[in-house]
């Protein structure tokens, strides 16, 4: 089985790839071969058990990372939320064209006799509305209030049409907010959800643009890539057209959160500080804090742990590379 992560020198991409490197497998498929690709060199992965090609290129034109037998593409390319809000030109870019020339990528290996590689796109829950009184359930609407979300929408369609006309076989996750992020911020508007838990484990303070009471719908970097890999090896032919899964994230307050974090490291919560940012709570403050994921639970998407699991994972996997990145003692 060839793979390729589009986007792997991003913290998931990084994360999925050490993954497959660990079990060498792929839906019950050995790996033969996996290419990464961004914008940045990845890094490689030398303790693979398969061959590794890692490459720096435009995700305006993926086909170098697309080789022909390509059975998975994982497309988690993207301009964040806040960024593709102050950079229109290149959120449109990245966001929605990058998605348009994977899917013409897949479909010149189609016509040239391959058979349509699996896509795994992440889109977000970005890509709704509704704000802090909505529970969703998976036929809600998507009506984005921001241009990522709009782009991220945008593309689930134009790579849903490209999958019906055979030149790619599709799962878009609409995931939650990744928390807790290793390294440093980006320019995410939901970056204070994994900073306000990141920074005071660090020592460090951290800012908090919102309220206590305010709920988001979020997930772990480990369920995550196990809902990827998941969805790499799913079964679509019951999907019919509509390709769009809702995994099973927790909805939780900033409260929640903050009782996590001193119930990890007691006191640590103290290092937050209240720094009401209106231009961040109107971009997160439209995004659903809950969701119904049935069809995700129907389809074998794995439910979320504890968030008290979801700090202990972080401080496992994640915090002493992060201090020693961010040079912290």
């Amino acid at each position: 089985m060839k793979v390729t992560i589009l986007g792997a020198a991003g913290f998931l991409g990084r994360k999925l790839a050490a993954r497959l490197a660990q079990s060498g497998r792929l839906g019950g498929n050995d790996v033969a071969a996996l290419t990464l690709f961004d914008a940045a060199m990845p890094a490689s992965l030398p303790d693979a058990p398969f061959p590794v090609r890692c490459l720096q290129g435009d995700i305006g034109d993926p086909a170098a990372a697309l080789p022909p037998g390509t059975d998975v593409v994982f497309h988690l390319a993207a301009v964040v939320s806040a960024q593709a809000e102050a950079d229109y030109a290149l959120g449109l870019r990245v966001n929605l064209h990058g998605a348009l020339a994977v899917a013409e990528a897949c479909r010149h290996l189609a016509e040239a006799g391959a058979k349509a590689p699996r896509v795994v796109f992440t889109s977000s829950v970005a890509t709704f509305s509704g704000g802090q009184d909505a529970q969703l359930a998976d036929d809600a609407r998507q009506l984005p209030a921001n241009s990522y979300g709009a782009q991220k929408a945008a593309a689930e369609l134009l790579l849903a049409d490209a999958s019906r006309r055979g030149f790619l076989d599709l799962v878009s996750l609409r995931l939650p907010t990744v928390i807790i992020r290793p390294g440093r911020p980006n320019r995410a508007a939901s970056s204070f959800f994994s900073a306000i838990l990141r920074e005071p484990l660090l020592g460090l303070p951290a800012d908090l643009p919102v309220g206590d009471d305010f709920a988001a719908w979020v997930a772990s970097p480990r369920r995550v890539v196990d809902w990827l890999v998941h969805a790499a090896a799913l079964n679509t032919e019951g999907l019919g057209i509509d390709r769009g899964v809702n995994p099973p994230g927790l909805s939780v307050t900033v409260a929640h959160m903050l009782q996590a974090l001193d119930g990890a490291r007691p006191g640590a919560a103290a290092l937050v500080r209240h720094a009401p940012d209106p231009d961040v709570a109107a971009i997160v403050g439209t995004w659903p804090a809950a969701f119904e994921p049935f069809r995700a639970r129907t389809l074998g998407f794995s439910a979320h742990e504890p968030l008290a699991d979801l700090v202990a994972a972080f401080i496992a996997d994640d915090l002493d590379a992060t201090r020693a990145e961010r040079g912290v003692s």
